[in-house]
């Protein structure tokens, strides 16, 4: 019989000497300690498990610490709302945050005991994070929400599992919310009690992986995922990659991507998912447009390359074409070098001849890694990128890169070309109505389709051409978003042209305030204000910008709801900025500095703008700058002057439209980040 140690011993243990078990629940099996009491747990006297209790308690263990971003948990109607780097501490008894200070104690900011939790899940959503941290979880307890932001999916995982761990025997909800509460109301379920019972079943044992899917369309199936994992043996041996632009994960076997990092290809054997390795050896999903492969010049996949074409024969194929930005890459007569040619419209500064074809070379740096370029501001490390960025931003070119065009097939067709057969209206099946409005490119009309009440875009063929409409139409097919207005179809096969929209009763927003001028509530002025907001952080984050953001440019529902219209001069873009090669017009009473001066435009010129649309608002339709003129308004922005608080204004949203109108765009906030402002404002 294996002999006990004396009581007396007992209280002279150190915390070395205590066995693993009693510091954390388990067993280790390795130690002296457990191996001794594993074999003897059922002979163990009370005193001891007495005594284990007071050192456990009195030295909690730590499970995890890290550094994450707290939002306000807001528990008083007039607390800020904002989001503050927080380090995390989670032991046996408690979850606290503390603010680290630079040659100091951190200091304790918070501290929630762990029998008072009452839910740990991921947070899924589509509002953009206005946060570095882009992966959020709740902490349900004390009838509060705690929402933290982790910097990565894996980490996230970590804290959510081991927050569950912990709290798996407390008096647990049944179910739960797994979106925001914003703006009043959740946004999972549309309920507007903040303490409402959840919409989706707790297990508190797993992750909320199953709402995820739901709310996040054409994912790649799990099926899928695991056949190219498979495939994974099948790999010939690494190959590098670029990514083009950055991945937020939408599952957990997907990697981020950082634009302009390298990674490892492991497998390209799915058309549309490619399994790569970063630089830490993590390895995962990312889609296959947004890397290129660094393979120096294997361009046989690309729609956009023509290895055997002369340059007289390139200018033929693309005059024959002829629409703006058609182009091709070609083999230049050096060997190795690569020429670019595009059709252009565009009068050329030098007195050339137009329409022509222009040729640029493809350059190469000649200090230090070699790297690509057309414009020497803009270098990459592959020309599939170089083409790829010039394809969505002229930036130093005539044009934009608009159109492949290849020998054997003519002009690509874009996978959203307006003439496919789901977005074709027959023109039989529109009745016109009466002209409902008019703008720089045609007329508006009421009319039916399909026994449904629409708006008719008639396009005027003076003031835009075939190739501009189907520029419009392809934009507005590829975003979908509530506080957008919505894209029904179009008329491509008959003249004039013209685009099927939902219908908006109360047109546009401009007219809307005039006509119910000393009757618009406060809540009605911002709840306008989040609608416009809440449908430009969904361009933003789709990178796309408006570049005509406005009062005129919004439309009202039936029921007051304000909707992002008119898309004519939206841009998709890839590092958040365009430059127009034609310096197109725009409304300088509602651009940015940088737009007035160097035509730059960025989801942060979209602020401006938005700042403007504010004011307009809460001036109940009055225009900005409306006794002055362009030149008068230029020189008052360079001046440092901005328009004065509208008298309906809160401070707290003029605040926020003199952040709108900082002079540096780095400066100014995200759309992400003035939805959730604004939605704080609405809870006050």
């Amino acid at each position: 019989m294996i002999e006990l140690p004396s009581l007396s011993s007992l209280y002279i243990f150190t915390k070395t000497q205590i066995p693993c078990y009693l510091q954390s629940a388990h067993f280790c099996g390795k130690c002296q300690m457990c191996t001794t009491v594993c074999s003897m747990q059922w002979l163990i006297p009370p005193v001891f498990l007495i005594v284990s209790f007071i050192e456990v308690n009195m030295f909690p263990r730590v499970i995890l610490r890290g550094t994450m971003i707290k939002k306000s948990q807001q528990k008083k109607r007039t607390s800020p709302c904002n989001y503050k780097e927080r380090f995390f501490v989670l032991d046996t008894q408690n979850l606290k945050y503390s603010e680290r200070r630079p040659g100091k104690k951190p200091m304790v900011k918070g501290c929630i005991e762990l029998h008072r939790i009452k839910c740990v899940e991921i947070v899924c959503t589509e509002v953009p994070i206005p946060c570095n941290f882009k992966y959020p979880f709740q902490v349900f307890h004390d009838n509060h929400y705690l929402y933290v932001f982790a910097p990565d999916n894996d980490c996230r995982q970590r804290w959510v599992r081991a927050l569950k761990e912990e709290t798996k025997h407390n008096n647990l909800v049944a179910k739960y919310h797994p979106n925001f509460w914003m703006d009043g109301k959740w946004r999972c379920c549309q309920q507007t009690e903040k303490l409402a019972a959840g919409c989706h079943v707790y297990d508190p044992l797993g992750c909320g992986l199953y709402y995820f899917l739901l709310i996040v369309p054409n994912t790649f199936s799990i099926i899928a995922k695991l056949r190219v994992m498979i495939l994974l043996t099948c790999n010939s041996g690494p190959r590098m990659v670029i990514a083009l632009q950055d991945y937020t994960p939408l599952r957990d076997d997907d990697l981020p991507l950082k634009k302009d990092q390298e990674y490892v290809l492991i497998n390209s054997s799915h058309c549309d998912w490619w399994a790569v390795e970063n630089d830490r050896g993590d390895t995962g999903f990312v889609p296959s447009t947004y890397v290129a492969v660094k393979c120096g010049n294997n361009f046989d996949r690309f729609e956009w390359y023509n290895k055997n074409i002369t340059r007289g024969e390139a200018e033929e194929l693309l005059m024959n074409e002829g629409k703006e930005g058609a182009f091709m890459v070609r083999d230049s007569r050096q060997a190795g070098v690569y020429t670019v040619s595009v059709f252009t419209k565009a009068p050329g500064s030098n007195g050339e001849k137009n329409p022509r074809v222009k040729h640029y070379q493809i350059r190469q740096t000649e200090a230090g890694e070699a790297m690509f370029y057309l414009a020497e501001k803009y270098l990459f490390s592959t020309i599939p990128e170089l083409i790829h960025y010039h394809q969505h931003n002229a930036a130093g070119l005539i044009t934009r890169l608009r159109r492949p065009v290849s020998q054997g097939g003519g002009c690509s067709q874009d996978i959203t070309d307006p003439s496919k057969d789901q977005w074709e209206v027959d023109p039989e099946e529109l009745t016109l109505g009466q002209e409902i409005g008019s703008g720089q490119f045609g007329l508006v009309l009421e009319g039916t389709w399909n026994q449904r009440k629409v708006a008719v875009k008639m396009i005027r063929e003076e003031c835009m051409s075939d190739d501009e409409f189907k520029e419009e139409a392809r934009v507005m097919m590829r975003l979908s978003h509530c506080k957008l207005v919505q894209l029904y179809g179009v008329c491509t096969q008959h003249s004039p042209m013209c685009l099927v929209f939902e219908f908006m009763e109360n047109g546009c927003l401009s007219d809307y305030l005039r006509a119910r001028k000393g009757h618009l509530s406060q809540d009605l002025m911002l709840g306008m204000c989040l609608d416009v907001s809440e449908g430009m952080a969904y361009l933003e984050s789709s990178n796309f910008i408006h570049r005509d953001l406005a009062a005129r440019n919004c439309l009202v529902s039936e029921n007051n709801e304000v909707k992002v219209s008119d898309f004519g001069m939206t841009r998709f873009v890839l590092d958040d900025q365009y430059t127009s090669s034609l310096c197109s017009k725009f409304p300088v009473k509602w651009s940015a500095p940088e737009v007035i001066k160097f035509c730059k435009f960025s989801s942060k010129s979209d602020v401006w703008s938005f700042g403007v649309l504010m004011w307009e608002v809460y001036n109940e339709g009055r225009l900005p700058y409306e006794n002055r003129s362009n030149a008068e308004v230029v020189e008052s922005l360079n001046s440092g002057l901005r328009l004065l608080k509208p008298r309906l204004a809160p401070d707290a949203v003029y605040l926020l439209m003199e952040w709108c109108w900082k002079e540096k765009p780095e400066d100014r906030p995200t759309f992400a980040l003035l939805l959730h402002e604004l939605a704080s404002v609405s809870d006050l």
